[in-house]
């Protein structure tokens, strides 16, 4: 099947988000859609695949049915078996978990906005600290050339950075950058709120940067880790070639399956330790039965 995949996100102020997940669970089962949605007293974040016909139709509903208005989505088309394994519409307290209820993009002011086409030229002034808001595994996966990783487990953790490794009157200018933009209007948000003056974030993210810049344009370097079972994508928006770990599902770096905690389909130096022997027991088994299934076709 040809998959059109979705990601979007919009900050604004959602009442009743408990029938607003209802009414979105049930066009989206209607649609045949895959995905995963979060719903939130500050917004939706989501990132859903079905056909070209159903998405068009999901956004569509979402801006008017829903009136939640203009909805800005960054689209990957994908071919094979489906992205994600189920459908969700989730709620949660924050679309993005910063543990700061009080930093909203729709009510706060936020960092600059900096267009794909412009993104090369900022990131490669030497008097700007580009750094790059995303999980420890997903800089390692790729990411922009002279970007700090702040090997943060969950953005959550992203105040402590802030605080042990930058200085407003030090970091005079700072750019960063995340997937598909939504972390980085939080993490300008935040910035700002902390006493830093000039702070900017690429407009759409990495997605909507290999949408519009050319590859042979491009100061990004390797994959960038998309969350659905795609893992990641390369500058084409097409899945790309990393392998995951089918124990957490989280992109296999380099050397990982050398680890002496890698298993395949079990485990992998970064979730071995979260995991009891009796979830050990039970994916060792899971593996065993897929592998059987594999010799039987």
């Amino acid at each position: 099947m040809k998959w059109t995949v979705a990601a979007y996100y919009k900050f604004f102020d959602l009442q009743g988000i408990e029938a607003v997940r209802e009414r979105m669970l049930a066009k989206a089962q209607t649609l045949e859609l895959c995905g995963s949605t979060l719903v939130a007293p500050e917004g939706i974040n989501g990132t859903m695949a079905g056909s070209e016909d159903a998405m068009r139709q999901w956004i569509d509903f979402l801006e008017t049915d829903m009136a939640f208005g203009p909805i800005e989505a960054k689209y990957a088309h994908h071919e094979g078996e489906a992205p994600f394994r189920r459908c969700k519409i989730r709620l949660k307290s924050e679309i993005v978990h910063l543990g700061r209820t009080d930093i909203r993009p729709d009510t706060c002011a936020v960092g600059t906005y900096v267009e794909p086409k412009d993104w090369n030229e900022l990131i490669s002034d030497p008097e700007v600290r580009v750094i790059d808001t995303r999980n420890d595994f997903e800089c390692e996966v790729g990411t922009f050339e002279r970007a700090e990783n702040p090997h943060t487990d969950s953005f959550g953790d992203f105040p402590t950075y802030v605080k042990e490794n930058l200085d407003p009157e030090k970091d005079t200018k700072v750019a960063m950058f995340c997937t598909g933009g939504i972390r980085c209007e939080k993490a300008t948000a935040y910035l700002l709120d902390q006493g830093f003056k000039d702070v900017y974030h690429l407009k759409g993210g990495i997605l909507k940067y290999f949408e519009e810049v050319p590859e042979d344009k491009s100061l990004w370097k390797g994959e960038c880790f998309v969350f659905d079972d795609r893992i990641t994508v390369n500058h084409q928006l097409k899945a790309g070639d990393t392998d995951c770990c089918r124990g957490c599902w989280n992109p296999l770096l380099s050397g990982d399956r050398e680890h002496e905690h890698f298993e395949e389909g079990v485990s992998c130096p970064r979730c071995f330790k979260t995991k009891t022997e009796e979830q050990l027991a039970r994916a060792r088994e899971r593996e065993r039965q897929r592998v059987l299934a594999l010799e039987r076709e």
